[in-house]
């Protein structure tokens, strides 16, 4: 397999679910700062510009969530895809809950910070987005309480993903009034096979380019 990455975004997600499988893997990695994701030979591979991507074989899969569940489910024997009906139905409801209801308000945040050029900017989203964010934690948070995991009783791609989430979250300080949301988070990153941190990643990032 080849994983195209690059350290601080959504690549983290999956490099985990590969980590915790064991699975080796070939990391291919792509300077977004660069621009290198925006060359012809990378978008003859994703078209859309974006990482992570995962080749495996002929088969070249996108989206860093169809990509941890097609992973799960390439090897059963994980358990970190639940073959249960009910509880697949669960992983899939918190994965899309992640994906809409947490990183959409995130992802106005970046854009109206830094990633739209400053005049297309719109201040007055972030406070939005902030609150959009903040309503949907208190159901997560609330979820999480007395549970270990997200999905059932062990580790799914659901938490990976998650946790890459709030971590992200943190990094915006959006977690502050969420204990339940920072000790799930804390406690996912403790794994042995945890992939890397954001702010880690930006760190290097920032090093590199000094």
């Amino acid at each position: 397999m080849k994983l195209y990455e690059f350290a601080p975004t959504r690549s983290i997600r999956v490099r985990w679910v590969l980590q915790e499988l064991g699975v080796e893997f070939e990391a291919i990695s792509i300077n977004m700062q660069a621009g290198e994701h925006r060359t012809p030979d990378f978008l003859t591979i994703n078209p859309t510009g974006k990482l992570p991507v995962l080749i495996d074989g002929e088969h070249i899969i996108t989206e860093s969530v169809a990509i941890a569940l097609y992973l799960g489910e390439k090897y059963p024997e994980s358990n970190l895809v639940p073959t249960e009906l009910l509880l697949r139905a669960q992983l899939y409801r918190w994965l899309l809950f992640t994906a809409t209801e947490l990183e959409q308000p995130l992802w106005r945040i970046a854009r109206h910070t830094f990633i739209y050029p400053e005049e297309l900017r719109l201040p007055a989203e972030i406070p939005l987005a902030r609150q959009d964010f903040t309503s949907m934690a208190v159901v997560l948070e609330n979820h999480l309480l007395d549970r270990q995991f997200v999905v059932g009783e062990h580790v799914t791609v659901a938490d990976f993903v998650l946790a890459y989430t709030l971590d992200w979250a943190n990094e915006v300080q959006l977690l502050a009034t969420f204990p339940t949301l920072v000790d799930y988070m804390e406690r996912m990153y403790k794994r042995p096979k945890a992939s890397g941190r954001i702010a880690a990643a930006l760190a290097s990032l920032n090093q590199t380019s000094q």
